[in-house]
């Protein structure tokens, strides 16, 4: 688990099937010392695993990810940044498809699209 260690949420605004919430990356996690020395950024599987962290928090579920239709690291975001990350689901069966963003007031960071289970 990556929450209250790699990272943590400054704020969170909740909606019915989405929220929104900045988070903060914790600079001197070990990370950072092997993506990439000198240069570190956050690597696109944490990304991914934040996504799936924060909306079993939301849910009260215990997740997997059952497919990633669309998955698009379109910035690198390093260890300063506090994104804002925004997750929105839609029910289907035992399963919900996800959208969910990594934003900066510049510009969009990442982007993923695609469905989680309940274990």
């Amino acid at each position: 688990m990556l929450m209250n260690d790699f990272y943590k949420i400054e704020y969170i605004q909740r909606e019915p099937n989405s929220f929104s919430c900045k988070v903060a990356f914790n600079t001197q996690h070990d990370i950072f010392k092997g993506h990439f020395p000198g240069q570190p950024v956050v690597p696109g599987v944490c990304m991914m695993e934040m996504v799936k962290e924060l909306l079993e928090q939301q849910t009260d579920k215990n997740l997997w990810m059952r497919d990633a239709g669309i998955v698009k690291f379109l910035q690198l975001i390093t260890p300063d940044v506090q994104p804002v990350v925004n997750v929105s689901w839609k029910q289907e069966g035992r399963g919900l498809n996800v959208n969910a963003s990594f934003k900066n007031e510049a510009a969009d960071l990442f982007k993923l699209t695609g469905s989680f289970e309940a274990k």
